[in-house]
Order: structure tokens, then sequence, then C-alpha cells
């Protein structure tokens, strides 16, 4: 089977663990196989996209109840909201290897290895959660990331600008908050959890770059410049406005440019 052809099977999978075993023995295997240049996309080949299971209830994000760190339950509560992001986030990638024809080979292996490394996110904060006394599926989770991989369905230059870019490049601003709440709380899971998100930052920081390659590959591609297309695409595609505080560093590792890091830096001095 074709590599992308996997990748959509393992996106359709709804159990958590399959996907994760799938999507870990695909990267595997992609590490030594070619990736045929071929179209593969087929008429209704969307059906059962994304696999997801039951639980957890999905809610509107601003439905998902606020919990203290402070206590077992709002802890285990924000260990699940980060799991919840990082199963989306394998659908993410996922997607983006199966569901744009026609992009070089060098693509489709970066995003496969975030698909890879998303997986292995999820499955040390399902093992810390479970460690904690709970599961993936105990607490409602909301569904911005797989909102705006709908809205960017058909346009590849709108995916890399909207998710790895935008929603993505959120969590390299807020894992430093998180990350400081949970050493006040001083707990020896709230530790554990600092120490997982060190990991999870650090290979975030890889992904909002490959978001930020291929965004640029596909402005020159299309004789788009880059800064000026990507407030155009937020307007079209209804992406969420950037809200401070940004985690300037990381995002400049990330390979955002020093222009956009200016423009980031004044907003966030505004009053």
């Amino acid at each position: 089977m074709h590599p992308r052809l996997s990748a959509l099977a393992a996106l359709r999978l709804t159990d958590p663990g399959e996907k994760v075993a799938a999507t870990r023995a695909l990267a595997a295997a992609a590490a030594t196989d070619s990736i045929a240049a071929v179209d593969v996309r087929t008429a209704g080949d969307d059906t059962g996209v994304p696999g997801r299971p039951e639980r957890p209830l999905r809610v509107g994000a601003t439905e998902v109840q606020k919990r203290s760190p402070f206590t077992p339950e709002g802890r285990a509560a924000l260990i699940h909201s980060i799991c919840h992001i990082e199963f989306n986030a394998i659908n993410l990638a996922l997607d983006a290897v199966w569901r744009f024809d026609g992009m070089p080979e060098a693509y489709y292996r970066d995003w496969l290895r975030v698909a890879d490394e998303e997986a292995q996110h999820f499955t040390l904060l399902h093992a810390h959660l479970q460690a904690m006394g709970w599961r993936y599926g105990d607490f409602p989770g909301h569904d911005g990331l797989w909102t705006m991989c709908e809205r960017t369905r058909d346009d590849v230059l709108a995916r890399m600008a909207l998710v790895p870019r935008t929603l993505e490049a959120r969590g390299l601003d807020a894992t430093p908050l998180i990350q400081a709440k949970l050493r006040r709380v001083n707990t020896p899971d709230a530790l554990r959890a600092v120490e997982i998100l060190d990991i999870i930052l650090r290979d975030e920081v890889g992904h909002v770059a490959i978001g930020n390659r291929w965004y640029r590959w596909l402005c020159e591609r299309a004789g788009r410049d880059p800064e000026a297309s990507y407030p155009e695409l937020v307007a079209k595609y209804e992406a969420p406005r950037l809200k401070p505080p940004f985690n300037l560093e990381a995002r400049g590792r990330a390979g955002f440019s020093d222009e956009e890091l200016r423009a980031l830096s004044a907003a966030a001095a505004r009053p």
C-alpha cells in the first residue's frame, strides 16, 4: 500500500492505541521506503475522516470547564486537555500526508515525522494521566484544531498557514505558562508533567518550523508574498487572531521571520 494510503488508514482508526501503533509503524517503514510521486486521492475517500473514539465528549471551546491545577482533578483535566490536543495533532499530521496530492516527497516525509512525534507525545501524556488515576476520554474536549483542518481541506497553502504556524504555534506561547503553574503546584505529578511538556515544546518548535518552511515554499510556488498573504488567509478562513503573550524566542527558532517577530512584539506592547 502506498504510504499516503496507509496514513489514511491510520487516520480512520478510532481507537487511540491502534492509531498510535499504526502511525508509529508507518513512520518507521517510511524511513526506509520511498514515497512514490503519484496522486492517491479518489472521489469520496474522505469517508470516516477523522477516526475518533466516542469519548471524550466533544464540546465548544467556551464550554470546556476550567479547573484549578492546584487540585488533583484539576491537574488531571489539564493533562487531559493537552492529551486531547496531541490526539488531534496525530490526525492533523496524517491528514496533511494523505490529503494533498502534488507535493514533494520531502513534504510527506516531514509530516510523517510529525505524526510519529505527536503519537509519542500522546503516549507520554496518556501514561501520565493513567498514573494519576484517569484515562483519555474522562473529560470533555473541544474541536478547535480539527475545525480549521476542515476549513482548509481544499487549500494546502492555507493549511500550512493556519494550522501549524497559527494554531500549533500557540502551543509555543502557552506551554511555558502552563509549566510555570505546574512548578508552583510542586507535586510529583505536576513536576513530571513539566518534564513531558519540555519534550513536547522541543518537538513542537520543529513542527511549526516544518509548517513555516512549506508555507513559504508554497507561497513561492504561487508567486505570493508570505507576509502579505498571511492576514488575507486569516480573514478568508476566519482563523483566530493572535493574542499575547508570545514566546518570541521559540517562534524565532521555529522559522518566523524577523518582520513577523517585530509585528508580534509590537502587538504585545500595545495596551
